[in-house]
Parts: structure tokens; C-alpha cells; sequence
């Protein structure tokens, strides 16, 4: 599926009030951000030696791992916690080489980029939405076919499942 056909698609569904992307996924966004003002933080502390710059990465810490666990659960012997993070640092990684190709103007190399940014926020989503049971999806959900190719959009309908209300 093209890209300009998914997101015209999906913002049809939206319209009609039958998909709601809200909450979990914007506390997702929100915490590739703290990822990195964490990482900022620190390369702050190491540049400066100030020690407001440690204070602020303490604060962004312990922020993050209160939000993560509205999303992760903490329930089994993975290491899907530790998993989650660095899935979406690595995403929001991805995103901002993709920005720095576009503005080079090395389009091929920006939509890999994004492509594998979203690859990686697919596999967050994957992998903590797991445990979720077909019998608990609503009814009219997007279907999902574990054996479909590997893709970007294979997870993303699978994100589009779940937040589906």
C-alpha cells in the first residue's frame, strides 16, 4: 500500500469516528522525547560539567519510567521494559537521520530512514501488544495477518488494531 493511500485511509477512518489513535500512542511520542531529552542531558552534563544538567536527567528518568509503565508491562521474565525503550530511542533516532537526509535533499536515503523509524515503532507496538487476544479486539477492527510480509505497514495495522475503540 502506497504511503499517500494509507494515510488518506486512514484519516477517512478517523472522520467517521471509527479509529481513535489518541492516548497510546501520544504517550509513546511523548516518551521518544524524554529518551531524548535524557540523552541530551547527559552529553549536556559531559560538555559543561554542570550539574543542573544531572538533575534534569534524574528528573526526565524517573518521568519516563512512570510512563512507560502505563504502556509496558512488567508481568514476565523479558526483557521487554528495556526492549520498549530502546525501541523507541532507536525510532526517534531514525526519524531525525530521516529529517537531516531531507533537508540534504537525499530523498532515497530519508524515506529508508523513515521507513525504518516506523519499522522500530511498529516492533514497540508489537511487542507490547502481544498478549492481546483477537476475541478482545473490537468488532470492524483492521485485520492482521501475522504471516502477511514484513513490513512497515504490517506494524502499523497491527498499532491501528489496538487503539481502535
Amino acid at each position: 500500500m502506497k504511503t499517500k493511500n494509507f494515510v488518506t485511509t486512514i484519516s477517512e477512518i478517523k472522520e467517521k469516528n471509527e479509529l481513535d489513535l489518541s492516548a497510546g500512542e501520544d504517550l509513546s511520542i511523548a516518551l521518544m522525547n524524554i529518551v531524548s531529552l535524557e540523552e541530551h542531558s547527559f552529553f549536556s552534563y559531559i560538555k559543561t560539567k554542570d550539574d543542573k544538567f544531572l538533575e534534569i536527567l534524574e528528573i526526565c528518568r524517573e518521568l519516563r519510567k512512570r510512563l512507560l509503565a502505563k504502556i509496558v508491562k512488567k508481568d514476565d521474565d523479558s526483557e521487554r521494559w528495556c526492549m520498549s525503550k530502546h525501541l523507541l530511542a532507536s525510532s526517534m533516532r531514525m526519524y531525525e537521520v530521516g529529517n537531516r537526509y531531507l533537508h540534504e535533499k537525499k530523498m532515497d536515503e530519508a524515506k529508508q530512514s523513515y521507513e525504518d523509524a516506523a519499522e522500530l515503532y511498529a516492533l514497540f507496538w508489537k511487542l507490547n501488544l502481544r498478549d492481546r487476544s483477537v476475541e478482545s479486539l473490537p468488532k470492524n477492527s483492521i485485520n492482521y495477518n501475522i504471516q502477511e510480509k514484513k513490513s512497515i505497514f504490517s506494524g502499523i495495522k497491527k498499532l491501528l488494531e489496538c487503539c481502535k475503540e
